[in-house]
C-alpha cells in the first residue's frame, strides 16, 4: 500500500508539478518571463470581456428584450 501512495507522490511531484518548479526557478532570473502566463491570461480575459460587451450591445440595439418591469417574475414588487 505504501508503494501505491509513493507512486502517486512521484507522479505529482516529478511529472505534473514540474512546470511549476521550472517557473519558480525562472522567477529568480527574470520576473517578466516568469509572469508571462499571468499576462496571457489577463489578455485573454480582456479580449473576452470586450467581445461580450460587443455582443450585449448588439442585442441591446436590436430591442429584442421586453424591458417592462412586469416581464420578469423576479422583478415584481
Amino acid at each position: 500500500m505504501k508503494d501505491f501512495f509513493e507512486a502517486i507522490q512521484s507522479l505529482f511531484v516529478d511529472l505534473l508539478l514540474a512546470p511549476m518548479d521550472a517557473l519558480r526557478a525562472l522567477e529568480l532570473e527574470s520576473w517578466s518571463a516568469a509572469n508571462i502566463v499571468n499576462w496571457l491570461f489577463m489578455l485573454i480575459g480582456f479580449v473576452a470581456f470586450l467581445y461580450w460587451m460587443k455582443e450585449l450591445k448588439k442585442f441591446n440595439d436590436n430591442d429584442e428584450e421586453d424591458r417592462d418591469p412586469k416581464a420578469h417574475s423576479f422583478l415584481k414588487p
